[in-house]
């Protein structure tokens, strides 16, 4: 039976309960390290079709591709410019470097898999670029992606014009959707972050029939070693983490550049007391006082860690803190580029991705993420009790209004 019946029939089904209530044991890897701590994973009709597709070309792929696109972000974050500084409509931050990732990650999926259909949906256009105030930029960023390439060593790139980088940022205005495949990529994610210095990520998916079926999370300031509050001291202060993940293969993580991978899981903490949380650092980007009032509900002790990016869903996929809670202000939309990648990290990773009314995600709309009030993510144990503590705490808010 071919892989367009297979899928035919996966889409024919109409119901295939709640992946991740299912549980089956993981296989270890030949060659990679594997984590002691257990392993949950889904084994939905529906998985178990797309984990029949391979998508070890598209992998390999997306890493390279993000990888490139961190090597860029570092030159340009280690020496920041104030003329790569801009600012969007929405007064975020943009720079050079939010430019130049997504024409190296279009560029390079483009190049690597010429017999498939291209779609990108990204963060940015190139607008501003073409206007007579972005010449200079412009010309700033063609000399940061030739230079990247370049540095890549294979010396089959041909050198990129300015005309060229536009064509690639503009590839990403793809709409998505249910049909056919889709990639996704915030090309930082966390630009505040990365104009402070501290943490971002280049965040790239694929979703192929709506359903994300990998993901890789490139985390350059993110050190190897754990971030979580109750971790004792590492010696190590190596930074800079490659997260990647294929739907039915396990979630892995590796240092930026180099080769050797780990297999990842999430926490096995089902003790809510024990739990440490992730949030947003930026109180723009989250209720920080709802979250509060849900951890104490939890009776969590830890103080939250607050970084910005998917970063935090990579530092929770290899059990560095227990829960992740985003609840965004009135108002605000959530992207498919935000949690795309990050969501199958988790996931593949033993986790659990839902919105605060306990439904899956689904990145199958277009470019907008239609959830009920906020996100959270945690292990198998502990996602009942959460639950039951955000219903309590959005119901207290409700009420109080």
């Amino acid at each position: 039976m071919g892989t367009t019946t297979l899928w035919l029939r996966a889409r024919s089904i109409s119901s295939v309960g709640s992946d991740w209530r299912l549980c089956e044991p993981r296989i270890r890897k030949k060659g990679t390290s594997v984590s002691t701590r257990g392993r949950c994973c889904s084994s939905s009709p529906l998985t178990l079709i797309l984990s029949s597709m391979p998508y070890d070309k598209e992998l390999a792929t997306a890493k390279k591709a993000a990888t490139l696109a961190a090597r860029l972000c570092q030159k340009v974050q280690k020496a920041l410019l104030q003329s790569d500084v801009h600012s969007k409509s929405d007064k975020s931050p943009v720079t050079v470097a939010d430019y130049g990732s997504q024409a190296l990650v279009s560029f390079i999926i483009e190049r690597e898999l010429p017999s498939e259909p291209f779609s990108l949906v990204a963060e940015e256009d190139s607008g501003d670029l073409r206007k007579e105030s972005g010449q200079d930029t412009l010309k700033r960023i063609t000399e940061l992606v030739n230079d990247t390439l370049a540095s890549e060593g294979s010396n089959s790139f041909s050198t990129l014009t300015t005309d060229d980088v536009l064509t690639a940022i503009d590839n990403g205005k793809s709409e998505g959707g249910s049909v056919g495949r889709h990639w996704v990529l915030d090309p930082i994610d966390g630009t505040k972050g990365f104009v402070r210095g501290d943490q971002y990520a280049i965040a790239l998916a694929l979703l192929h029939e709506g359903k994300v079926v990998l993901g890789v999370l490139a985390c350059p300031n993110l050190p190897l070693a754990s971030i979580g509050c109750n971790q004792q001291h590492s010696s190590s202060n190596e930074v800079g983490c490659l997260f990647f993940a294929k739907v039915g293969d396990g979630a892995y993580m590796q240092a930026l550049g180099g080769s050797t991978q780990t297999r990842v899981h999430v926490c096995d903490i089902d003790n809510p007391e024990e739990a440490s949380f992730f949030e947003s650092f930026e109180a723009a980007h989250s209720l920080h006082d709802l979250s509060s009032s849900i951890a104490e509900k939890l009776g969590v002790k830890a103080p939250p860690v607050r970084i910005d990016s998917q970063a935090k869903y990579g530092a929770l996929s290899r059990g560095d803190g227990a829960i992740y809670l985003r609840f965004p202000h009135k108002g605000y939309r959530e992207k498919i580029w935000d949690h795309a990648a990050g969501s199958i990290v988790v996931s593949e990773a033993g986790g659990i991705v839902m919105d605060a009314a306990g439904n899956p995600l689904d990145f199958s709309k277009g470019k907008f993420l239609d959830v009920v009030s906020g996100i959270i993510v945690t292990n198998q144990k502990l996602m009942p009790s959460l639950l039951r503590a955000v219903k309590e705490a959005l119901n207290e808010k409700a009420s109080s209004l």
